[in-house]
């Protein structure tokens, strides 16, 4: 069902609106009928008209739209734009508001922007935003789903995806909706992850050509991860990839049983993809039950993994697994960002990722090859180290009934909010923190309806920790800085632009923007509220603008 406020916005009206012409309605049981016109990336179309095309996807970096969860496909969230630097960024103020009501669901998107509409998602609805002005164009509301568990229950939606005039968003419960850009009327609807009803879903789909490709959650709940890919025409099935391999498969061994049905590796996060070498790029999460690994015996493959999979079939092409036989819950799901730079004297095609288990990685994205690594958590204790394949040498903490203290914790050295890369610095930014936890383990069998954790952790008391923004330099294989962080945390990832800025949500309720060779703080806003979602920048008629969603609200700044 759509939901408009007091009246119907259809294309029209979006038109009408972000370009100062009045307003139009048109009736809500109708389709648009107008077609937009084509696009192309080196003539832009009027403010307001949606028609991505593939050399829209394919732009890096991104300047006015940000046309995708992070930018582009690269995952490094930079943008070209750079109306905003060093010198003037402390005249940055707050543009506008938007408020979202009576709408559940905690809010963690990062904005898409398209020609001057914004879309932006919070449960099971989306919205169509004037980008200028704050304004709502259309909204679609579905109402969220009942009798879901743990990070489903949350009604957690990261964003959209958009192609041509279609607009896709992923709902609480796995379903794969297509809606019209233009007034967000539901096109097709597909469920994908039907077999458990433990499945949900959390993450901004990513299109790559035609197909929309879509991952699910569940997996602290005994689901069976996959990636799927879906005809972005027809809403037909093109290909799935299984992250826990059936019986008789490669890896298989991990999995006695049954369990294989149950051994999670969700892939709950967007990943990234590579047009030239076709690969698409996933991070898979950790295996279940989470702290009890006699049932799931072995690496447990792939879980706490990244797989790069052929775009066009789904076939896995290499596999790189972080943490073997995870007992502490160290997902592997945080966004691989990819690099072209000089690796030690060599051009090299790389894929950089900070890990939830307390490494940096860096890998050869052609072939999966480990070619360096970085502890960033001090504190971290699980391991002594990595050997020469990257593989970590295990100090063997085994939770049990008694408890064991095991760093970092559940929550990651880093976790699922944005890291990026700036090409000028040649350097990755990304949020980390230092918490450790005391993990404790029981025997427990898989149940519908249930968590599968196999008993939990608690948090030592009187630790103090103290979480970091770091940015590494990949020519010196060294930080460059870190900036240590006050308060409490936020899950806030960081983005970077060509003006030389890095902004990210701190851990004191504020958006802020600094220096991105140096870290030196340049500009704050206290938004009064926490963020748990990632930032992102765009253009309007030569206006560079940054936006935010913390607490029930996005909020857009740009200067005067």
């Amino acid at each position: 069902m759509m939901k408009f406020s007091k009246r119907v916005f259809g294309y029209a009206m979006a038109l009408a609106l972000l370009m100062g012409t009045g307003t139009v309605a048109v009736k809500a049981q109708s389709a648009p009928k107008t077609a937009a016109a084509k696009t192309t990336c080196s003539r832009g179309p009027a403010l307001g008209l949606i028609d991505v095309q593939q050399c829209d996807l394919l732009q890096k970096p991104v300047t006015d739209n940000w046309v995708s969860y992070n930018g582009d496909y690269t995952g490094r969230r930079y943008s070209g734009l750079n109306q905003v630097t060093p010198a003037n960024a402390s005249q940055l103020g707050a543009k506008w508001i938007f408020h979202f009501q009576n709408t559940p669901g905690l809010v963690e998107v990062t904005p898409v922007v398209v020609n001057g509409v914004m879309f932006v998602t919070r449960g099971n609805d989306t919205y169509a935003l004037d980008a200028q002005t704050g304004k709502q164009l259309w909204h679609y509301a579905r109402a969220v789903t009942s009798g879901l568990i743990d990070d489903a229950s949350n009604h957690i939606n990261r964003g959209v995806a958009v192609l041509g005039t279609r607009v896709y968003m992923n709902t609480d419960n796995a379903h794969l909706l297509c809606l019209d850009a233009r007034s967000g009327n539901l096109i097709w609807d597909r469920a994908y992850a039907a077999d458990n009803k433990n499945y949900g879903a959390t993450s901004a789909p990513l299109i790559v050509k035609n197909l929309v490709l879509v991952g699910s959650s569940g997996g602290d709940e005994g689901v069976r991860g996959f990636v799927a890919a879906f005809d972005a025409q027809t809403g037909k099935e093109a290909w799935r990839f299984w992250t826990i391999p059936a019986p008789g498969e490669f890896g298989s061994e991990s999995w006695p049983g049954d369990m294989w049905k149950h051994g999670c590796g969700a892939t709950w996060l967007t990943g990234s993809y590579d047009p030239e070498l076709n690969m698409f790029y996933a991070g898979t999460g950790n295996p279940c039950p989470d702290y009890e690994g006699s049932l799931r015996p072995g690496d447990d493959l792939y879980t706490n993994s990244l797989v790069a999979l052929d775009a066009d079939t789904g076939k896995l092409n290499w596999y790189f697994q972080f943490t073997p036989h995870d007992l502490y819950d160290l997902d592997a799901v945080q966004t691989p960002v990819l690099v072209d730079t000089t690796f030690k004297g060599r051009p090299r095609k790389l894929v950089v990722t900070s890990n939830k288990n307390g490494f940096l990685y860096i890998l050869d994205r052609t072939n999966g090859k480990y070619l360096y690594s970085k502890q960033f958590i001090k504190t971290t204790n699980w391991a002594s180290g990595l050997d020469e394949n990257g593989r970590p040498i295990s100090n063997h903490l085994v939770p049990d009934d008694k408890g064991v203290l095991v760093c970092p914790n559940a929550s990651g050295g880093t976790n699922w909010y944005s890291p990026s890369y700036d090409p000028a610095t040649n350097t990755y930014y990304f949020r980390s923190s230092g918490a450790c936890d005391v993990y404790r383990a029981r025997r427990e069998e898989f149940a519908e309806g249930r968590t599968w954790y196999a008993t939990g952790t608690s948090r030592p008391e009187g630790q103090v920790t103290v979480d970091y923004i770091n940015a590494f330099d990949l020519g010196k294989l060294d930080f460059a800085w870190k900036t240590p962080l006050t308060g409490r945390f936020a899950w806030a990832g960081v983005m970077t632009t060509a003006g030389g800025l890095i902004a990210f949500g701190n851990d004191s309720q504020e958006f802020e923007i600094g220096d991105v060779r140096t870290g030196k703080p340049l500009w704050a806003f206290n938004l009064g509220q926490p963020m748990h979602a990632s930032p992102m920048s765009y253009g309007i008629n030569g206006k560079q603008f940054f936006a935010v969603a913390a607490g029930d609200n996005v909020i857009a700044f740009a200067l005067p």
